[in-house]
């Protein structure tokens, strides 16, 4: 089994840790093909990796049968933006913190590694946004799996955001900015704003501002297969947006165009692993301190 794995630049401590997590994959039987970011970083951090580069930006000339990513969450959204429109299967192993997305423990890698060269596991598919403008500052990375999300910039004033549901006028939101988020990224940045946890196969959205001044608005949930359109009215001549971890300088008037894309992200689940669980284990979900953790 061919696999890509990726990372992104921790602390120099962690090298040997991800080198040994990676020898364990050739253990179970894997041929792995590091990303050049997660290459570029063993190097700095004095372990010259044995294993080969793969230097190709576009991963559908590629034959990988999966991709795993070495770290938490943050290195996932990066691994998504690697595999991109090729649709390789994607895990997360968690040398983070949190690891909502990437939650397979270490003390759990040789169980997922067997698991994986067994057949034992499912795929889930997540849906994506894409966003249609702004060619030239995004390139080919113009799709996120959390979220897209527009914040002022250069002044402490706030934004007009004027949104369309296809042709339809929705609303316009005078606020810090907006987010516009997938059922996967409902448990990111936008439950931070108050948003609604969403099961991650849904076929819906949110639309969610950041800081209102307004007490009429609320995280608004819309079906996925609608166009949204938003309008900036800034003071401030650039605004900022951000599809996922990473963020683009754009024109305080923009016109912005965002839709569901036409690829997913195949997420490997493995057998008795569930995104419930993951909600109590993870968020704490349900916890009350009155009668201990929450039983089935």
């Amino acid at each position: 089994m061919r696999i890509g794995v990726n990372g992104r630049a921790m602390e120099a401590e962690s090298a040997p840790l991800v080198v040994g997590t990676i020898a364990r994959m050739v253990a179970h039987g894997m041929e792995p093909l590091l990303s050049p970011a997660l290459a570029a970083w063993l190097n700095e951090s004095g372990m010259e990796p044995a294993w080969p580069v793969l230097p190709m930006e576009d991963l559908r000339e590629t034959d990988l049968d999966l991709c795993i990513g070495l770290g938490g969450d943050g290195t996932l959204l990066d691994t998504v933006a690697w595999v991109g429109r090729a649709e390789i299967p994607i895990l997360g192993i968690n040398l983070g913190r949190l690891g909502f997305l990437s939650n397979v423990r270490l003390d759990t890698v040789e169980y997922a590694l067997a698991s994986i060269m067994g057949g034992r596991y499912l795929l889930q598919e997540r849906s994506l946004l894409e966003v249609t403008d702004h060619q030239e500052a995004l390139g080919r990375l113009n799709f996120a799996m959390n979220e897209v999300s527009i914040h002022k910039r250069e002044s402490s004033s706030m934004i007009a955001v004027h949104v369309h549901l296809g042709a339809d006028y929705l609303n316009t939101y005078w606020a810090d900015g907006l987010i516009i988020a997938t059922p996967t990224g409902s448990t990111a940045y936008s439950l931070s704003c108050g948003g609604p946890i969403l099961y991650p196969t849904s076929d819906v959205l949110v639309i969610n501002p950041i800081c209102p001044h307004n007490l009429n608005v609320r995280p608004f949930v819309i079906p996925d297969h609608y166009t949204i359109t938003l309008r900036l009215e800034a003071r401030s001549d650039r605004c900022l947006m951000n599809l996922d971890s990473r963020n683009v300088s754009i024109d305080g008037q923009s016109l912005i165009t965002i839709q569901r894309a036409g690829f997913t992200v195949k997420m490997v689940q493995l057998e008795n692993t569930d995104f419930l669980d993951t909600l109590r284990t993870k968020l704490s979900w349900g916890l009350d301190v009155r009668s201990g953790p929450p039983r089935a």
